[in-house]
């Protein structure tokens, strides 16, 4: 039995994407998916049928608030500072107690 929609969906295209998915599928469940995936396209070929000739291309709906600032650095190296209040130390590294034997 093939069911074919008003876009056109067969169920043999339900099959063979639910296949790829490697997924199981009950035959209400193709028959269910078939009328789903047809009501998708069918919004989708209305979608296409609107004149959007004088609509401006967005990236956001809304106004993109946050303002960008320049990556630079604010926190430079202070190698003696935080060295300063170490216990022990060897040249610009911790010095601490062997754990592993």
């Amino acid at each position: 039995m093939r069911y074919v929609d008003a876009v056109g969906i067969q169920i043999d295209e339900v099959r063979r994407v639910a296949a790829l998915a490697r997924l199981r599928l009950e035959a209400a469940e193709e028959q269910r998916l078939c009328a789903e995936l047809g009501a998708i396209l069918e919004a989708f070929e209305r979608l296409q049928r609107l004149d959007t000739a004088g609509v401006e291309p967005t990236a956001h709906v809304e106004e993109f608030g946050a303002p960008l600032r320049t990556d630079e650095v604010t926190n430079l190296p202070a190698d003696e500072a935080l060295l300063a209040g170490a216990p022990a130390r060897d040249g610009r590294r911790f010095r601490v107690p062997k754990i592993i034997e």
